[in-house]
């Protein structure tokens, strides 16, 4: 059965992105700080169908097994459109559901990646995400607004996060706005790495 998810880097005072996002400037520049460990792994480059990276270990492995589990994607307007000029050809390899107030035929790429533009809301994104995923798990892949629309809505089961050892002191917060009442929290996975902290936790809602 489905598990819906989500898999972020954020700093070590709590920030997902930086300020100013948009498609000329990505996660508002912050990528490298936040995502270095992610970077530095030949998985990563892999998955892209790019040679690249330094390493291939148990990071590597973590990558791999997170693609693996995944069947479908949520994510909201505004990381599409960071990511639609840059991103190459079949990047998710499975549907992505992208949460917008703009009408728009659906984005078929060659491959298996196919773009659906949701404008009635977050459940339906997730209804027609759930009957994508063909019982794998769904993964709201962000931004951080997106994420915590479905945190508030109760339905998150598990959550993964890698606290890059940096200080922005700015940005966008992950966890801004969370119900904290909504959910019991148990830590399930703590991985130290070199170049972040890998922490899984599981949610029930109260």
């Amino acid at each position: 059965m489905s598990k819906i998810i989500f898999d972020s880097g954020i700093s070590l005072d709590g920030f997902f992105a930086g300020n100013n996002r948009g498609p000329k400037n990505p996660m508002g520049g912050v990528s490298g700080q936040i995502h270095s460990w992610m970077f530095n792994q030949k998985a990563f480059w892999e998955h892209l169908g790019m040679e690249g990276g330094k390493e291939d270990n148990q990071d590597g492995e973590y990558i791999r097994e997170t693609i693996h589990r995944t069947g479908a994607y949520i994510m909201g307007k505004r990381m599409f459109e960071e990511g639609e000029a840059v991103w190459p050809n079949d990047l998710y390899k499975a549907d992505v559901f992208v949460l917008t107030h703009e009408v728009r035929e659906p984005w078929v790429q060659d491959g298996s990646t196919t773009f659906y533009f949701i404008n009635d809301g977050i459940e339906s994104a997730l209804e027609k995400a759930r009957a994508s995923a063909k019982g794998k798990d769904i993964r709201i892949q962000g931004g951080a607004n997106t994420i915590q629309q479905y945190l508030n809505a109760g339905v998150i089961d598990e959550f993964f996060i890698h606290i890059a050892p940096v200080f922005l002191g700015t940005g966008i917060r992950l966890f801004e706005g969370i119900n904290h009442e909504l959910y019991q929290l148990e830590i399930a996975e703590v991985i130290p790495a070199p170049l972040t902290t890998h922490m899984r936790y599981t949610l029930k809602r109260r």
